[in-house]
């Protein structure tokens, strides 16, 4: 059974190893190849070990890990007080997925680790940011999440669009997320 649990400082480096790889799987073809393959997985870690050892105000990050004689970590998700003012007081910062492991609800599970945090720390509503090319776009609308806005954002050296969804009140990402009884 996969577990999910508050990420520790330790963690950084599986973190970095999954963001790298969720980019170069999820965003080929979205983003540049050279772009894509120098990504640094021990610069990206050490940056999450930065965030994990500063413990900033209200910010959480969770992993999913599997279990066994060699545990490992397959997703994480980090969430916090929403970094502008206007489509919900807390947002999702990351939510990444290995390929292997997607669509056996791990994805589902650490967004409403993160949605539950929110709601802990007093954010009546959430928000993310998706790159509007993203095949993720569809899991949060089946989420219920709301487009609300669309920028442009450079990524390495690179513009494109990125598509904001919204949850308000967070309750509806919360029931959104619900596991499902079986039977």
């Amino acid at each position: 059974m996969i577990s999910i649990r508050r990420a520790r400082p330790g963690d950084a480096p599986a973190i970095g190893a999954v963001h790298v790889s969720c980019w170069r799987d999820t965003y080929a073809g979205i983003l540049g190849d050279g772009y894509l393959a120098n990504l640094s997985a021990p610069r990206i870690g050490a940056g999450y070990q930065n965030g994990l050892l500063a413990r900033r105000g209200g910010e959480a990050v969770f992993v999913a890990e599997v279990p066994g004689d060699r545990p490992g970590v397959v997703g994480f998700a980090s969430a916090g007080p929403a970094r502008r003012a206007g489509m919900g007081e807390g947002e999702i910062e990351t939510l990444y997925v290995l390929s292997d492991w997607r669509d056996g609800g791990i994805g589902r599970r650490l967004l409403r680790a993160s949605a539950a945090h929110l709601a802990a720390i007093g954010c009546r509503s959430a928000m993310l940011w998706v790159l509007s090319d993203n095949h993720a776009r569809f899991f949060y609308r089946r989420l219920h999440g709301r487009p609300v806005a669309t920028e442009r954002i450079r990524v390495g050296g690179q513009e494109i669009e990125q598509t904001a969804f919204s949850w308000d009140p967070i309750g509806t990402l919360l029931t959104a997320t619900a596991v499902q009884p079986e039977g």
